[in-house]
């Protein structure tokens, strides 16, 4: 059988393969610790679950709904953003989506065509990178280092930028995944004046924003600008702040020119999203605001003790940390993130992602999504990784 080249390109889903890794460990270092997936680890509120179960046996939900989303959920993702950062923003500039991942997928089929390029900050997403490749776009590595928490250089991308007019568009995520790192402001700003500059979008993911904390808040000051949408394409996922990523809701916040061609990949890609969680969350995104306060405390509680147990262990480094996630460097005597990343999980049971599913020039690092475990759990990460020697 003949199968499509550009998904032969693509590589094969990483947390799966990890996970696979783990089906031999026999349970010698006590129960399986999986922190592959960034995934809340606590449920949604009782009165949340109870909308969604209402909605979810309506008549009013189980009929088609508008391609870009129902009015009152985008009216209220489009308070809750003047709130956060500030600014003015209106429900028609907002689509919602059937997740974050759609949305990215999405907007780069706006953006970007065959033979043509996008930049993404390295050490990356790898869905980003496996969307990319699908759509038979070319990513671009932009390298970021531990030297600089892994924030992105401007004058580094300015210069990419400069040297390859292909790139359509940077795509930057912030708070990081994978590595937890939050982009200054200035940083954030200088990029989009570079961008500007030449006429290339900025894409900014911002799904972990709810966890930042409140000196980190607002992370930029973009959309106060009345022409925003001209330059800048913003990401948001309803998934980690409302703890419900089986249900598939995210969104795109984006100028006019934008969405009169993103109408197109709504209308073919998703039809409308799923309405029941739509209807919910329409209801929960003003009325949590008080539980999304107490999980942001929660993630900084969960990092702290992340933190306080990788102190214990000689040799290991925490390059970053932050929202979901802590970015280690291996030991020296230890060998490649590969390697090390298999052994852990099928003779510790504890599932980490290798450095290398995160792009080049990674082998020496492991990402660990913290946020999905609890104390109990994390206590017994320290000991794990130090059976690697």
């Amino acid at each position: 059988m003949t199968f499509s080249a550009r998904l032969r390109a693509t590589a094969a889903p990483p947390i799966p393969a990890a996970r696979a890794w783990a089906a031999r460990y026999a349970g010698a270092a006590g129960p399986a610790l999986d922190l592959t997936q960034a995934v809340p680890g606590y449920p949604p509120p009782p009165e949340l679950l109870a909308r969604l179960a209402e909605a979810a046996g309506s008549t009013a939900c189980a009929g088609y709904g508008p391609i870009d989303g129902d009015a009152a959920l985008r009216e209220a993702l489009a308070g809750d953003i003047a709130r956060f950062y500030g600014a003015p923003m209106a429900a028609e500039a907002i689509a919602i989506t059937a997740g974050c991942n759609l949305a990215f997928a999405m907007a780069m089929a706006v953006l970007a065509g065959p033979g043509e390029a996008v930049l993404l900050p390295a050490p990356w997403y790898f869905n980003h990178q496996m969307a990319l490749t699908m759509q038979g776009v070319r990513p671009v590595a932009l390298p970021t280092h531990a030297a600089r928490g892994f924030v992105p250089d401007p004058a580094e991308a300015a210069a990419l930028l400069e040297a390859d007019p292909t790139i359509r568009a940077l795509v930057l995520v912030t708070p990081n995944n994978p590595t937890g790192a939050v982009y200054p402001p200035a940083v954030i700003h200088a990029l989009h004046a570079a961008c500007r500059a030449r006429g290339v979008m900025l894409v900014l993911d911002e799904t972990y924003r709810d966890f930042l904390t409140p000196t980190q808040s607002p992370p930029h000051a973009l959309f106060a600008d009345p022409g925003w949408g001209e330059g800048l394409v913003h990401l948001y996922s309803f998934s980690k702040a409302y703890c419900v990523p089986g249900h598939r809701v995210g969104a795109i916040a984006a100028g006019p020119g934008f969405r009169e061609q993103l109408a197109k990949a709504l209308d073919t890609w998703q039809i409308c999203p799923a309405r029941p969680a739509q209807a919910a969350l329409a209801w929960a995104v003003p009325a949590l605001a008080d539980w999304r306060d107490g999980n942001r405390a929660l993630m900084a509680e969960r990092a702290a003790l992340f933190r306080a147990g990788m102190a214990q262990l000689p040799g290991w480094r925490l390059d970053a940390i932050g929202t979901y996630f802590a970015y280690l460097r291996l030991p020296e005597a230890a060998p490649d993130a590969l390697a090390a990343a298999e052994w852990l999980a099928a003779e510790q049971g504890l599932m980490t992602l290798p450095g290398p599913f995160f792009g080049p020039g990674q082998d020496r690092h492991l990402r660990l999504a913290f946020a999905n475990a609890g104390p109990a759990v994390l206590a017994q990460v320290p000991g794990r990784l130090a059976a690697l020697g």
